[in-house]
């Protein structure tokens, strides 16, 4: 269980407070409107309103005793720079950011965050993987280069087993489950086979991928 200042609750921040309920972890959420701050009480352990470009109030919230803060303000990229800054100034472990735009990502940088997201170029990115190609079910970005996908299994791969198919040496893609009637198995080896309807989870460099799948 770790501890999660939560600034900005904006559809994003609501959706982070709700999955961090999920996870148990203890989060204090803060925005200066009533109306969103009551919108999330179901989901965190304490919340207030106030302003977090107020050194003053942000001060009074003790940041540097959260494992990490996370700011999600989206609407106001000065309030979010401001907030970022005086975060880390005060003492803060970890401050995570939300950027929309590379510009934004490079000054919240400079200014106190330590990881920039991008919430907005992430899902475009997802959406366009998963509705472009009928047989892509899912995308994970992991880095710039790298990616987990789940995939249709390839109607020539019925049949055989992951030893005959061997992705590992032809394209440099790992295999880590095999999805079937809904179950996973996590427990690949080189003697499983491969069945129709089966979905493959692999990983791997996102061009080498791209070729196998034909994405």
């Amino acid at each position: 269980m770790k501890s999660v200042l939560l600034i900005g609750l904006g559809r994003f921040g609501r959706h982070i407070a709700k999955n961090l309920d999920e996870l148990n972890h203890q989060v204090m959420a803060i925005d200066k409107r009533e109306e969103r701050v009551n919108a999330v009480l179901p989901y965190v352990t304490n919340a207030q309103i106030g302003d977090c470009t107020n050194e003053g109030f942000l001060k009074s919230l003790g940041v540097g005793n959260f494992d990490v803060c996370i700011v999600a303000i989206g609407d106001d990229f000065q309030n979010s720079l401001e907030t970022t800054s005086l975060l880390k100034e005060l003492g803060a472990n970890l401050v995570v950011s939300r950027a929309a735009r590379d510009v934004h990502a490079k000054f919240l940088l400079r200014n106190g965050a330590d990881e920039v997201v991008y919430p907005e170029r992430q899902l475009a990115k997802w959406m366009a993987f998963r509705y472009t190609a009928d047989h892509i079910l899912d995308y994970i970005e992991l880095g710039k280069e790298f990616s987990i996908f789940e995939v249709a299994l390839p109607v020539k791969w019925i049949g055989k087993t992951v030893e005959q198919v061997n992705v590992r040496r032809l394209h440099n893609i790992n295999i880590l489950s095999i999805k079937n009637h809904g179950e996973f198995n996590m427990k690949v080896t080189p003697e499983t086979q491969f069945e129709e309807g089966d979905t493959l989870l692999v990983l791997g460099h996102n061009k080498d991928i791209q070729k196998c799948f034909h994405i």
